[in-house]
């Protein structure tokens, strides 16, 4: 091992030297995301350094973090795609392994090191794009998965557990909303008991319970 190590070139050891921890924290990011150190739910998740916030007024919380449209990183427009999202723990630690790796065979292979640097650095460019985008589109994916009861507001819904009269908890409706069928909490202000079976249109909200009325 000693005499591999001496018989390496400057270059190659600060290439080795780059490329061995980046991919062992690459492994470990990896193994974190794998085995679900993002479920926990009590706090960050650590293997997300994607830099995007996962909180949103509406979309609610997802392991702790903000899907909301307010900032430059929210992830909510795949066209969002910006330097705060490319230059992450994650893409940089990407971009390391692979670019070091790449150089590092390159050199071995007998091409001159310029080229290799060349090559290594376009390589591992691609890779960080690549895997910001799937970064961005993935909070994209888990955004479109939560409901947003605003857009249950004007849909027609049917009455599943019937909802007492003048605003008495209890009730429950079923409607189908952002192509998911769901099954809401409801209320209505009418003076009279909505029964299982009624068609009813939703017409307000109040925190996570939606307020119908009667289509008759």
């Amino acid at each position: 091992m000693t005499e591999w190590w001496e018989g390496l070139s400057t270059v190659l050891k600060v290439l080795y030297c780059i490329a061995i921890p980046s991919t062992i924290l690459l492994l470990l990011q990896t193994l974190l995301a794998v085995f679900g150190a993002h479920d926990g739910g009590a706090g960050t998740d650590i293997s997300d350094t994607s830099g995007i916030d996962f909180h949103g007024d509406i979309h609610g919380d997802i392991s702790g973090h903000d899907l909301g449209h307010d900032g430059l990183i929210d992830g909510g427009d795949p066209s969002d795609f910006t330097a705060m999202r490319m230059f992450t723990l994650q893409t940089i630690v990407a971009f390391l392994t692979v670019s070091s790796w790449t150089m590092i065979v390159c050199i071995h292979g007998g091409m001159p090191s310029g080229l290799a640097f060349g090559i290594g650095f376009v390589i591992g460019l691609i890779v960080m794009i690549a895997l910001a985008k799937i970064v961005q589109l993935s909070a994209r994916l888990a955004e479109n998965g939560t409901l947003d009861l605003k857009n249950t507001l004007g849909l027609t819904a049917t009455v599943y557990i019937p909802v007492p009269p003048k605003g008495q908890t209890g009730g429950k409706v079923t409607v189908t909303v952002q192509g998911q069928f769901r099954e809401l909490s409801a209320v209505t202000s009418e003076q009279k008991l909505l029964p299982t079976g009624t068609q009813v249109r939703i017409t307000d909200i109040r925190g996570d319970t939606v307020v119908v009325e009667s289509e008759d």
